[in-house]
């Protein structure tokens, strides 16, 4: 069976109250702030019994509040990047702030990262909720949005689901920014880590990671990397499920992701401090 429970756990000045929830079965612990939706821990129990969290996180609510890296949260309306802050919807166009760059990045200035969401818990897991007000950081129409995080006990699968519904036409694109370590957070590095991407194709991104909009480059079925010898690309499946399958060679652990759009962008973080980021709360 999976619990789930909830407790204050910081303070914003001037924003209000961030709560943490916990989704738990016997072999995962998902962390879940009401503060950006963010993903703060996803743990698994090993071999030894001890859980392990693959997620990495900040210690308080403080972390949360200076960072800039997103991590963790639900970024939006749009995650990644639109070239020049410009995009024309039906005939007109909208002028958003650029926050990286000379692009507009994961939503604005104020981005869904930075919003405290209400959350509820469903079957399984917690739902949360945030209503995005016509012109929010530029974006048209006011968006109502939701995030679920559910766990399933024979499985163990976390399964993220969002919702969006607008009142005028407007882009969104949701997704999480949740960086992973399988080999455990404390861990200094991810050279052990081998991907491996089920795409038929992929897309060549210039200096600033805005797509080149060159035609597609062929790629063999699996596209693999290993360790830091990677850089930022879009990939597009063949199929209506995308598969990306990621392993620690140090822990032994797997991480299969499916994602039911057709397109992803996989990166890795070369300049992260662990000193400053992890945590060791379990």
């Amino acid at each position: 069976m999976t619990q789930v429970s909830h407790h204050p756990w910081g303070e914003w000045p001037g924003q209000g109250t961030v709560d943490l929830w916990v989704v738990q079965s016997p072999q995962v612990k998902v962390e879940v702030l009401t503060l950006g939706a963010i993903v703060r821990s996803v743990s698994y129990r090993g071999k030894d019994g001890q859980m392990e969290d693959v997620v990495l996180g900040y210690d308080n609510l403080e972390g949360y509040v200076s960072d800039k890296r997103y991590l963790g949260a639900v970024v939006g309306r749009v995650a990644n990047r639109i070239a020049k802050g410009r995009f024309v919807l039906e005939g007109k166009e909208y002028q958003l702030d650029l926050n990286n760059g000379p692009n507009a990045l994961h939503g604005g200035l104020r981005g869904f990262n930075k919003a405290i969401w209400l959350a509820t818990a469903v079957e399984g897991g917690v739902q949360l909720t945030l209503t995005s007000p016509d012109g929010d950081q530029g974006y048209p129409g006011e968006v109502q949005v939701s995030v679920s995080y559910t766990l399933q006990v024979d499985t163990s699968e976390l399964t993220v689901e969002y919702q969006a519904q607008a009142n005028k036409t407007t882009p969104i694109n949701l997704t999480n920014h949740s960086y992973f370590n399988l080999a455990g957070q404390g861990v200094a590095d991810i050279y052990d880590h081998q991907v491996s991407i089920t795409a038929q194709s992929y897309l060549p991104v210039d200096d600033t990671s805005i797509p080149t909009g060159k035609d597609l480059l062929q790629s063999s079925l699996t596209a693999k990397v290993n360790g830091m010898n990677t850089y930022p690309f879009d990939s597009l499946a063949p199929l209506s499920v995308l598969e990306l399958l990621m392993f620690s060679w140090r822990s032994t652990y797997a991480l299969p992701v499916s994602i039911s759009l057709p397109g992803s962008r996989f990166f890795i973080c070369h300049m992260h401090s662990y000193t400053s980021i992890t945590h060791s709360e379990m």
